[in-house]
């Protein structure tokens, strides 16, 4: 699995999910990602959190807690996140050995990246692997 690194990612998938805090424990145990922070509002939902991997982060809430966000995903389909791994079948197997759906193993890809992919708890696609863009300065 990636190291944490230190900075500030410069884009950050955002999901909601109906019961984030399952969502947080299978993204933290099966997928290896670090709690950053966690928000919840006084009824235990959760308002805000913050997962790392690498130099990367997510942040999740919970569905219907109010608010603009969560008004304009009301309709919103499933979405997709690309996570940069360094040893993608150590992240499967860990990820499999959690009880993770696994869509597919880890399958070297024509343009150099090895890859797997899985559905988290409420149908978001997860896919693991080596291809990380070259992005110029």
């Amino acid at each position: 699995m990636a190291s944490t690194h230190g900075g500030r990612p410069s884009i950050c998938p955002t999901l909601l999910y109906a019961d984030a805090k399952a969502a947080i424990r299978q993204l933290t145990e099966a997928f290896g990602f670090t709690e950053l922070s966690v928000y919840e509002g006084e009824d235990g939902v959760v308002m805000h959190a913050e997962l790392v991997q690498g130099n990367g982060a997510v942040m999740i809430g919970s569905k219907g807690r109010g608010g603009v966000f969560d008004a304009a995903m009301k309709d919103a389909g499933t979405t997709g996140v690309y996570v940069v791994v360094d040893d993608v079948d150590a992240h499967h197997r860990h990820a499999a050995e959690h009880g993770a759906e696994i869509l597919m193993p880890p399958t070297d890809q024509e343009y150099g990246s090895r890859d797997y992919m899985a559905r988290d708890v409420e149908g978001n696609i997860w896919s693991f692997g080596t291809y990380a863009p070259e992005i110029g300065t």
